[in-house]
């Protein structure tokens, strides 16, 4: 619970917080420590690059996979997931962290405060679960395509994300019974109190740790088998890769390796705390604290960015996304004449997608 937590002012004067909890993951301390002066503006600027970009470049993904066809595919949904996955922290928790800022402490009440801990642990676990989706995908998609086409149909794909976020949901059930969702003031915002319940700690950063040894796993083996397939002579081979089915893989994992070093300091000192609360949490150093927070906000805006930067259908998606808010007209004469072209194009090749699953390309 939080009744050790003042809602109305969590800071006293001068920054000196008063952290909940233990000390070092939001504990009580013998006396106020001063926060470092740099954090609520630096947190502040952090936070509200993060939502702009955040909104904007993941409302582009959903926009750009609902009307594209060549990219609303099977595998496409589970970037709209992890879309979504971001997209909830910068409409409420973000914000709410900004006020906290604004006002030096926590004023929006407890029930603001759980709330918005609780959708940041859906954001992050659901992040998790959907990147741990697409690299599964990718790996069936280019190792196992016989078994793809059979597991991975286009309605498969809707049963598999609402397994997803019920595996998420069913991974924050433990919160509402061990009070560890509470106001940290060092970071200005309500999140997971990793000393609250080490057993349960550990037990998040083990599956955590888990799923991204899968997602290697996956992308060692398309690897693997991309290097085998460059070396064998084209008649030998039986793998067909398309250039879009590298940029593809390049795209995805790119995602994985920029969402593990964004959330690995903070995934790593919350183990090293939950093995041994009381003599490792007050060694964290107060800025390390608040920077591995400040990393792992951020990596909500950047997928946007990469696949812009590296997957050509997105990229001259948004731009017809973003011409068409300037100039509406040719966005319906545009969407006109490509409706028409894909559906000569689908006429004429009905044979390509039967020899390869190539609508599943990114």
């Amino acid at each position: 619970m939080l009744e050790n937590v003042s809602f109305a002012n969590c800071c006293e004067p001068g920054g000196r917080t008063e952290s909940p909890g233990l000390p070092g993951e939001g504990g009580a301390r013998p006396s106020g420590t001063p926060r470092p002066p740099w954090v609520a503006p630096a947190l502040a600027a952090v936070l509200i690059v993060t939502t702009v970009v955040d909104v904007l470049g993941n409302l582009l993904v959903i926009l750009s996979v609902g009307r594209n066809r060549k990219l609303r595919n099977a595998g496409n949904w589970f970037l709209v997931s992890l879309a979504l996955a971001d997209l909830m922290v910068a409409f409420y928790p973000y914000p709410l962290i900004l006020v906290a800022v604004v006002h030096n402490g926590w004023a929006l009440g407890e029930r603001h405060c759980k709330a918005s801990a609780l959708v940041k642990g859906l954001s992050v676990i659901g992040s998790v679960f959907s990147i741990t989706a697409i690299a599964v995908n990718r790996c069936c998609y280019i190792c196992r395509s016989v078994a793809y086409r059979r597991l991975c149909q286009h309605w498969h794909a809707p049963v598999y994300i609402c397994l997803i976020w019920l595996l998420t949901v069913l991974a924050l059930v433990p919160n509402f019974f061990m009070g560890s969702l509470e106001y940290d003031p060092r970071i200005f915002s309500c999140t997971f109190i990793q000393t609250a319940s080490a057993p349960y700690t550990a037990a998040v950063v083990v599956l955590h740790f888990l799923l991204m040894a899968t997602v290697s796993f996956c992308y060692l083996c398309i690897w693997v088998l991309v290097r085998q397939t460059r070396r064998k002579a084209p008649s030998e081979s039986t793998l067909r890769l398309r250039p879009s089915d590298i940029w593809g893989f390049l795209t995805t994992f790119l995602v994985f390796v920029i969402f593990a070093i964004c959330w690995a300091p903070l995934n790593c000192i919350g183990l090293a705390v939950a093995i041994n609360p009381g003599e490792m949490a007050p060694q964290v150093p107060g800025g390390l604290f608040v920077i591995r927070y400040v990393l792992a906000y951020f990596n909500s805006c950047l997928n946007a960015i990469i696949y812009g930067l590296l997957n050509q259908n997105f990229r001259r998606e948004y731009k017809k996304i973003v011409l068409s808010l300037w100039n509406p007209r040719l966005c319906l004469e545009a969407t006109s004449k490509g409706s028409r072209a894909e559906e000569q194009q689908r006429q004429a090749l009905p044979v390509l997608n039967a020899q390869h699953p190539i609508a599943d390309a990114l």
